[in-house]
């Protein structure tokens, strides 16, 4: 069994301690959002009506609600948030906003073949009317439209970056190793793929934050602090419970997430795994020089276990991924947010990549709870007679397909018949994971043998061509 580039590289232990002295176990964009965009917001207490009730403040409820009063500027519409706006997910992701809806085109060819060439003309549409509806809705999201560079750190990769480039379109370029190393200084790059339509960075908290000023503006109400404990259709009008109140409403959309899902039929769709991310403080103008990467694209590697990053607009580096860690049971917890070897190993791999940065420190170190479907991608469908609607499963790469799944639900309540909901993937619900112990062992098997095949020269074991063979393998 071999080693990866990180395990033949690795900074010193000082080198790895020093960098993490005094780092916050704090979100990052969270605490950079000006005081204007957290303005006080009530709990939900007492009785009220609503045309429609968001259960859910993260992008896909947000969005939601923007489509919704687009479509139908008198609506009324209430947002029920358990925590506040952005807090989960949508607070403290990555900021890599993908034209994919299905977690890449290798996945989605592999479920969806016959569909996958319109699957990924939607996608590219949904990226360029997201950046269209945040300049014509004022949302300073600090979007920028860069693109993404696949990255190879490993020889085997370099076949992979062969393949993308089959499918590739006219905005795709390859970088071989001199060139990649020239745009962006890392001895760790063997070559690379720039993708320069598909992706924009953007500052997560702000994108939430101004979604829901935004909807507010055009008359929703939210109410935050308002844990959803269930929801009663019984009668001709559904009705959204909290502990101190109720809304009661035509229709309801829950964009719950990773969060215990209000319907049972979803107790097993989806489970969570946890990311780890650090974020420097502001580099100078010379280590800057020293980095290159002017294009500031988004940059992902090629392995299984992947490592992202990006730059910010005040000059730091977000550098996140690699380990994705399931805890017996499937619960949520903020215990589960601290782990000290995830974010020392994240350190290591950073100054492997970037060793002429040693010396900078991290400002912030968090984590977060991934809504992990069997199919990477999310998943759609109503209930309660069709007067309910829900959307999870986006496994990360929710950012951008979030405000897909705004217009889907909408289409569904509805009852249109859309390009969107004519979709196979959108129509067809992906198998459950199993309950514990087995969701437990085979989750991990699964991680263990997809670090195996990054040990490996990328080859996957029976359990991993088993799971292929079954539709239920990772393969983005």
């Amino acid at each position: 069994m071999g080693t990866t580039v990180f395990e033949r590289h690795p900074p010193a232990a000082s080198v790895i301690s020093r960098s993490l002295e005094g780092a916050a176990h704090s979100v990052f964009w969270l605490d950079d959002l000006p005081d204007d965009l957290v303005p006080a917001r009530p709990a939900l207490a007492g009785e009220h009506d609503a045309d429609l009730v968001v259960v859910g403040a993260g992008y896909t409820g947000l969005w939601t609600a923007m489509h919704a009063l687009r479509r139908d500027p008198s609506l009324r519409v209430a947002i029920v948030e358990a925590r506040t706006v952005g807090w989960a997910a949508s607070g403290r992701n990555g900021g890599f906003c993908e034209a994919s809806l299905t977690h890449g085109y290798d996945n989605g060819l592999s479920r969806w073949p016959d569909e996958i060439e319109q699957l990924e003309r939607m996608g590219m549409a949904n990226l360029d009317a997201f950046e269209t509806d945040l300049a014509e809705w004022g949302v300073d999201a600090q979007f920028e439209r860069v693109g993404e560079l696949d990255v190879a750190v490993e020889p085997h990769q370099l076949e992979w970056l062969r393949e993308e480039l089959t499918d590739a379109d006219e905005h795709t370029v390859f970088l071989d190793e001199a060139a990649v190393q020239a745009s962006i200084a890392s001895p760790t790059y063997l070559g690379a793929v720039w993708h320069k339509r598909n992706n924009a960075i953007v500052h997560p908290a702000r994108l939430a934050a101004g979604l829901a000023k935004g909807a507010e503006e055009r008359g929703a109400t939210i109410f935050e602090r308002s844990l959803v404990k269930s929801i009663d259709s019984s009668g001709t009008r559904v009705r959204v419970l909290t502990a101190d109140g109720a809304v009661t409403a035509d229709r309801v959309v829950l964009a719950t997430n990773v969060f215990p899902s209000l319907l049972r039929r979803n107790a097993l769709m989806t489970v969570p795994v946890y990311d780890y991310v650090l974020m420097t403080e502001p580099l100078s103008q010379e280590q800057w020089d020293a980095v290159g990467w002017r294009d500031r694209q988004g940059i992902g590697d090629m392995a299984n276990q992947f490592h992202y990053y990006r730059p910010t607009q005040d000059g730091r580096i977000l550098f996140g991924g690699y380990d994705a860690v399931y805890h017996y049971g499937g619960r949520v917890r903020s215990a589960y947010e601290n782990r000290t070897e995830s974010w020392q190993r994240l350190a290591s791999h950073f100054f492997t990549t970037f060793p002429q940065l040693e010396g900078l420190r991290f400002s912030h170190r968090w984590a977060g709870a991934i809504d992990t479907s069997t199919q990477f991608c999310a998943f759609f469908g109503t209930a309660r007679e069709g007067r309910v609607a829900y959307a999870a499963g986006f496994t990360g790469l929710g950012v951008g397909a979030a405000r897909f799944a705004g217009e889907v639900m909408l289409d569904l309540l509805s009852g249109e018949r859309t390009e969107r909901t004519e979709l196979e993937m959108v129509r067809r619900r992906p198998l459950p994971f199993p309950p514990e112990p087995a969701a437990a062992i085979g989750i991990n098997a699964t991680r263990w043998s997809l670090d195996r095949a990054d040990h490996n020269g990328g080859r996957r074991n029976v359990l991993l061509r088993t799971l292929d063979a079954l539709g239920l393998g990772f393969d983005s």
